[in-house]
């Protein structure tokens, strides 16, 4: 039996075919299940502000001590934050007691405020206690003239490693004058206002140190208060004719001209008791009052030492008395 060969499309009925690039390839796809996505989780809550009755104790009782200190040295937030390096925001922050300070900035907060670092945390054991009693940056002696301001400041600084300074200095140098011309070319008053300026400038600088101021400053109310309220305000009391001595052995004609001259000494003597009892209740406003009259200028400064170290903090009741 014969075979039958297949016969061909003729080309003009038979189908295209599309280009290779065209043609449908089926490529064989592993499938996976499809993961099953978790129902979206709720948002986290935000916390609530810390109120301030549940703030930790330690940064409490950190935030008194900074601003008690603050206050003792006579500094401004301002001027403690740019000495620290902080911002005064963050300042804020500590002395509400809302800062978690880090050491390094507790470091430089305590060399700001002139205390060792660890006396800021001391009063802390997880209750706000009281800050610790904080020294006073400028002792300011106070009395009338010849009562041994400027003998037993340099021995009262030594012991209590503070530099000495007599506003009279200060301003001699800062106007280019001796007192004495100061007095004749401008006259008292102007004295007073650059007196009061120059303890201004002490006080503000907040630099410890003992000043030793004019017996008569004290009659300025503005100088007054500043003395009382940013400084260690100490009177240096003698009996009239242990004044009147030490004057004319200093060869000072201030305040009573007549103080020099031994022959109208009685009514000199008598213009310096009413000068006395005039500006003694300026004088009674100070912390602390010592009587020179008795002891020699070494035994004064070492009572005197002694004092001052525990008056050193704030203000007590009044005035301790020798």
């Amino acid at each position: 039996m014969s075979q039958r060969t297949p016969t061909r499309p003729h080309p003009a009925t038979a189908t295209p075919r599309p280009p290779i690039a065209q043609r449908a390839v089926a490529v064989p796809v592993a499938t996976a299940p499809l993961a099953r996505v978790p129902p979206a989780a709720a948002p986290a809550a935000v916390p609530a502000a810390v109120p301030a009755t549940s703030r930790h104790p330690l940064l409490s009782s950190l935030g008194d001590a900074v601003r008690a200190r603050r206050k003792g040295l006579g500094l401004t937030r301002q001027a403690l934050a740019e000495q620290a390096g902080l911002s005064l925001r963050f300042l804020a922050e500590v002395e509400a007691g809302q800062a978690n300070v880090s050491v390094i900035k507790l470091a430089d907060l305590a060399q700001a405020l002139q205390v060792p670092l660890p006396s800021l945390l001391s009063g802390a054991k997880g209750a706000a206690t009281a800050p610790p009693a904080l020294a006073t940056p400028v002792i300011a002696l106070v009395g009338l003239r010849g009562a041994g301001k400027s003998t037993l400041g340099p021995l009262l600084a030594r012991r209590l490693g503070r530099p000495f300074v007599e506003l009279d200095a200060l301003i001699q140098e800062r106007a280019g004058l001796a007192l004495a011309e100061l007095f004749e070319l401008h006259g008292e008053s102007y004295y007073r206002q650059a007196e009061r300026e120059a303890l201004e400038r002490v006080v503000e600088a907040g630099a410890p140190c003992l000043v030793a101021v004019s017996g008569g400053i004290v009659t300025d109310p503005r100088a007054l208060r500043l003395l009382r309220e940013r400084t260690l305000m100490v009177w240096l009391k003698a009996r009239p004719e242990q004044h009147m001595r030490r004057v004319e052995a200093q060869g000072d004609r201030r305040p009573v001209a007549q103080w020099q001259q031994r022959a109208d000494r009685p009514n000199a003597m008598a213009q310096l008791e009413g000068l006395l009892r005039a500006r003694t209740p300026y004088y009674r406003q100070a912390r602390l009052v010592l009587d020179t009259s008795a002891d020699t200028p070494e035994a004064s400064a070492e009572r005197l030492a002694e004092e001052v170290r525990r008056a050193e903090g704030p203000p007590s009741s009044g005035p301790f008395t020798r």
